[in-house]
């Protein structure tokens, strides 16, 4: 027969040739160390004599790991995640660690797919951003035994390891800082709440900061959308109309809170003469704009740092993952001041 017209060795071949199941032949790919030596042995044999694929089987079986670990960030359309990423994949690297990224688009229905593709392509492990996801997903990590890590959020009340930082605790003390300025009327431009942590934590700090201020419901207008600049700029038009508009509005990123300056400028508002904004991430984009961006700085490369060396200590020497709380830092700028006179009440 000819190399062209022979068929594509599968999974079940290798089973039937080294006298085992599907399952094991699976177990000696993705867990070899639940398979007896003797039997990786045969699996292997039947793998090398096949020409079985995927490529990453025998390499797996030879060291029990691919030196691989699969991260899934929400979006690369804007620079929230680069630098954290950034100093992750440096610090993997260093320890001679390949990092595959993957972009879910804020879905959960694309970040199940992505974490079943990164595992079945041998990931020694996963970083994920965020506690927020689809129960198939998290039924599928503990089922398959896949190290995972939480960033850019931290909650001591989860089980789930993290290294990342209070959003809740961290919104609620820029807000306290608007609040003491005797701003009253405040408005927050927040991303969609319902599949995003960190922006529901975010959103849930400033109406902690609001009601330990004593002040109604009504003070605090809401608008959600998706992170953008333009965006950022409709959703400041928005609460801008209200009838008694915000003296300041907080952005729940730093490219929402672009959009609310460009749009600021587009209306002939002074900032913060006549209102003040805020961002959050402390992104470089913030400090581009004039006046520069109040907003909360993020320890985006120490956590990337600390979250590679958390993963690489458990797959070299066993640490176990830990939960660690980073701490972030109010800036006060330029687009941050006192209410309007006769409008701080």
């Amino acid at each position: 027969m000819s190399e062209q017209t022979r068929s594509v060795p599968t999974l079940e071949d290798v089973a039937r040739l080294a006298a085992v199941s599907t399952a094991t032949v699976s177990r000696c790919l993705n867990f070899p160390d639940r398979v007896s030596s003797r039997t990786r042995a045969r699996v292997q044999e039947a793998i090398d004599t096949l020409g079985y694929s995927p490529n990453f089987g025998a390499r797996v079986m030879a060291s029990q790991r691919t030196r691989t670990i699969g991260a899934i960030i929400p979006t690369m359309e804007n620079a929230i995640f680069a630098r954290g990423i950034q100093a992750f994949q440096e610090e993997l690297d260093r320890a001679g660690y390949t990092l595959l990224v993957a972009s879910s688009a804020y879905r959960t229905d694309l970040e199940e797919r992505q974490v079943r593709a990164l595992v079945a392509r041998g990931a020694d492990a996963l970083l994920l951003i965020g506690y927020d996801r689809a129960a198939a997903i998290s039924e599928f990590i503990a089922m398959r035994n896949v190290p995972t890590l939480i960033t850019w959020a931290y909650d001591p009340t989860r089980t789930e390891p993290s290294v990342g930082f209070d959003n809740r605790g961290a919104m609620r003390t820029l807000t306290r800082e608007v609040l003491n300025l005797g701003h009253r009327r405040i408005a927050m431009i927040a991303a969609e709440t319902e599949t995003n942590d960190r922006a529901a934590e975010r959103l849930r700090g400033v109406q902690d900061a609001v009601a330990e201020a004593g002040l109604s419901r009504d003070s605090l207008v809401i608008h959600l959308t998706r992170y953008g600049i333009d965006t950022g700029a409709a959703g400041f038009a928005e609460v801008m109309r209200n009838d008694t508009p915000p003296t300041a509005v907080l952005c729940a990123n730093d490219v929402l809170a672009v959009g609310a300056m460009k749009q600021a400028r587009a209306m002939g508002l002074d900032v913060p003469g006549d209102v003040s904004i805020t961002g959050f991430d402390d992104l470089e984009l913030s400090q581009v704009t004039f006046p520069e961006i109040a907003t909360v700085r993020v320890p985006h490369r120490d956590m990337g740092r600390r979250a590679a060396r958390a993963l690489v200590g458990l797959l070299e020497e066993g640490t176990p993952l830990e939960s660690e709380c980073l701490t972030t830092e109010v800036l006060r700028r330029g687009s941050l001041g006192p209410a309007p006179a006769g409008q701080a009440t």
